[in-house]
């Protein structure tokens, strides 16, 4: 190999992306290759429990039905009309009055943050998010150049006073919350909490993006209406939605919810992301809302979710070292934990895999400066019997 050859400069990648952390919860996901480890890591629902039967016969009633062709062809850019019909039903009879035409459909609840990311933060602007808050949003609005503020949070999540200090200090673009059973505390805020918080956000003129994923998953107490539900919230709020939870996740669908004014630049940014969402899928969705009866599918995965959440909760005080604490959540797919004294989890994570069980550590969910002592655990994957040796290995670890 000639000397020229050897001293030609390697081409660059963007500069953006030097400020953006990987993802430990994705690097964690290779453990599905390991079928021995006990992976309470990702925030995986049980594919036990996938409608696999009606998914396939839905795929089967748009390939084989008289749109056929059309399902495989381009498509608007806002979605197919009957899935946003039935998001939007189901939206309404939730209390957040909806329409189909203002919604957006998106290849899961991800491309929605990106869009909205896209459309509303130029390099520089302020986001505000809860401390801690979902891993994924943060690297989203890292990589659009943002500067990102943590809020403090309490057991009832985002401070509003907090709040309200940091919307005169910081002039944000943009809030971003993930209100009900939280990724990664589990936490809800309360409906009092919510108003402050629309109020707030009005008031200051200030985009309010509500990330909604898990509010389906509720296992116990009454439900509590959505931010956008609130009134004051039409002109400034955008609602995510997602498939992944409910459906499956591998169908990668989701939606947002937009004001008017909004949507023509959401619907552009979309255009310039990938077009549309895939044509077939979204019809096999719609086809499978149709056919299925998805309030008792809900009603199922509750009910298996529950006795899964009750069974980590009650193991963990065997399986933490005295002085820990951790969240009960009412729904959703996660338990918060802190460790007492001052300890490193991402520094005990390598003795929880020699026992085949793991978790996240909590320092990638900040904004702001990491409690190290935190990790997080999704407890959906696994059935009783399962999470049970998982916690025992745990404490084998943790001792």
């Amino acid at each position: 190999m000639s000397s020229a050859l050897l001293s030609t400069p390697v081409p660059a990648v963007a500069e953006r992306l030097a400020g953006v952390a990987g993802s430990p919860v994705r690097e964690l996901l290779a453990l599905l290759d390991r079928p021995e480890v006990i992976s309470f890591a990702g925030g995986l629902p049980a594919p036990e429990l996938f409608d696999l039967d009606g998914v396939r016969a839905a795929y089967d009633r748009v390939l084989w039905g008289p749109h056929a062709r059309r399902a495989l062809q381009y498509a608007p850019s806002e979605g197919d009309r009957e899935l946003r019909a039935r998001v939007a039903a189901r939206l309404t009879a939730r209390g957040l009055l909806t329409s189909g035409g203002d919604l957006l459909v998106t290849s899961g609840s991800q491309q929605g943050l990106s869009l909205v990311a896209t459309a509303l933060l130029d390099p520089g602007a302020t986001v505000l998010v809860e401390d801690p808050t979902y891993l994924a949003a943060l690297q989203c609005f890292q990589l659009a150049g943002a500067r990102v503020v943590p809020v403090p949070t309490d057991e009832h999540g985002m401070d509003p006073d907090a709040l309200a200090d940091a919307l005169r200090r910081e002039r944000p673009a943009l809030v971003y919350l993930v209100p009900t059973f939280a990724n990664p505390t589990g936490r809800t805020m309360p409906s009092h909490r919510r108003a402050e918080v629309v109020e707030l956000t009005a008031r200051h003129g200030v985009w309010l993006v509500e990330d909604d994923p898990y509010a389906d998953l509720r296992y116990r107490g009454a439900p509590v209406p959505a931010l956008a539900a609130h009134p004051g919230a039409d002109d400034h709020v955008v609602y995510l939605g997602s498939f992944s939870k409910v459906a499956a996740p591998g169908l990668r669908l989701g939606w947002l919810r937009a004001p008017s004014s909004l949507l023509p630049a959401l619907t552009l940014a979309k255009q310039a992301a990938d077009l549309h969402t895939s044509t077939v899928d979204q019809a096999a969705a719609a086809a499978w809302f149709a056919a299925a009866d998805v309030e008792s599918h809900v009603l199922r995965l509750c009910s298996a979710y529950r006795e899964r959440r009750d069974a980590m909760v009650e193991a963990l005080p065997a399986a933490l070292p005295a002085g820990s604490t951790w969240t009960e959540p009412d729904g959703g797919m996660f338990v918060w934990v802190r460790l007492p004294g001052d300890v490193d989890t991402a520094e005990l994570l390598p003795a929880a895999l020699r026992h085949d069980v793991a978790f996240v550590p909590g320092a990638a969910f900040f904004a702001g400066r990491p409690d190290r002592a935190t990790l997080r655990l999704s407890f959906t994957a696994y059935g009783p019997a399962r999470l049970a040796e998982g916690m025992a290995r745990l404490a084998a670890a943790l001792s």
